[in-house]
């Protein structure tokens, strides 16, 4: 039996989660969140608790803790919703939110690398910053990492795109020739 499956979802006060045959949708101040549960697993709502029951034993543990994450990101998710940010390191590299809300990044490439969110998730820059913003927990993740893929930091000199507090491991360059 998984761990975390079993345990139960305490919902946000603003947080409504109804259900509809196999699809729950959380709704909040932030948004609607619609998530469909896997054959096998069934969930009881009572009250601001949740809890998700597995009906088929050990096949489904591993569905069991993962959809039981999922439920409890999406409950947060339309409250507090998630960000990632993103630092932009490099002499010239400029980043600006563009039209339609798209990210339009110069990083040194003959041209600007144009990046359109995904619908529920929001561009913001300060500076050298960009904060993906949104309330599905793994699509901010994930446009998060596709920004990231455009211009990684490199381990030479760190310059590129990299996550805030980010660790770059560095490297050394060639050995200078010594006069033998």
């Amino acid at each position: 039996m998984s761990r975390i499956g079993r345990l139960p979802i305490t919902l946000k006060e603003g947080v409504v989660a109804t259900q509809a045959d196999s699809q729950v949708v959380f709704k909040g101040p932030k948004g609607e969140l619609a998530l469909s549960l896997p054959k096998g697993l069934s969930l009881k709502i009572e009250g601001d608790v949740l809890t998700l029951s597995n009906d088929k034993g050990p096949v489904l543990d591993p569905l069991y803790g993962t959809t039981r994450a999922l439920l409890a990101n999406a409950a947060v998710g339309v409250v507090d919703g998630y960000t990632k940010q993103l630092e932009v390191v490099g002499t010239g590299f400029r980043v600006e939110v563009g039209g339609a809300g798209e990210l339009v990044m110069t990083l040194g490439f003959s041209h600007p690398v144009k990046i359109v969110p995904p619908a529920g998730v929001t561009f913001k820059t300060e500076k050298m910053v960009v904060t993906v913003s949104g309330i599905d927990r793994g699509l901010v993740g994930q446009t998060a990492a596709n920004v990231r893929k455009v211009k990684p930091a490199e381990p030479y000199k760190g310059k590129g795109v990299m996550y805030v507090g980010e660790v770059i491991r560095r490297k050394a360059g060639k050995a200078a020739k010594t006069a033998a």
